[in-house]
């Protein structure tokens, strides 16, 4: 009786090993399916991010393209405000630099040497000031004196049309 129970042990050992078997061999096929989907997933993944990335080195490399002309643009840009900037310091103009002899009327305010225009609006106002000549309320005007009349030819003259006028007593 024994060894029955031990030919039935054996025997019953034999069919569970033979069935951890089978189990393990289902267990290493079902492996094998999930690592061969794993590979192809990750062989599609691969492809994908792949194309992205072509994608991406492309889209960067014309992105870096456009970034080097739009800087070489901006740089030409730099490069000529600063030759505007270099060229801010201003001549001026010879025209109005050049002497001018006064009329008699006009000699009687300003003195009779040739005068550049500039330093002549700037001797009249110089007069006006030191006279009071301009209008209370509205300080544009210049109310003309005894001196001044047969230069303005009229009482009173405004600051812009005193330019005009003066020029017309500049030879």
């Amino acid at each position: 009786m024994a060894k029955k129970k031990k030919a039935t042990k054996k025997a019953a050992k034999k069919k569970t090993t033979k069935k951890a078997a089978k189990k393990k061999t289902t267990k290493k096929a079902a492996k094998k399916k999930v690592t061969k989907k794993k590979a192809t997933k990750k062989a599609a993944k691969k492809k994908t991010t792949k194309k992205a990335a072509k994608k991406k080195t492309t889209k960067k490399a014309t992105k870096k393209a456009a970034k080097k002309k739009t800087t070489k643009k901006a740089a030409k840009k730099k490069t000529t405000k600063k030759a505007a900037k270099k060229k801010t310091k201003r001549k001026p103009n010879p025209a109005f630099m050049k002497p001018l002899e006064p009329s008699a009327a006009l000699a009687a305010v300003v003195g009779s040497k040739p005068l550049p225009r500039t330093q002549v609006v700037k001797k009249l106002w110089a007069y006006i000031k030191k006279n009071n000549l301009q209008d209370a309320k509205n300080r544009r005007n210049i109310n003309a004196d005894s001196k001044l009349k047969p230069v303005f030819g009229k009482a009173q003259v405004s600051m812009f049309e005193m330019t005009k006028i003066v020029s017309k007593h500049l030879k």
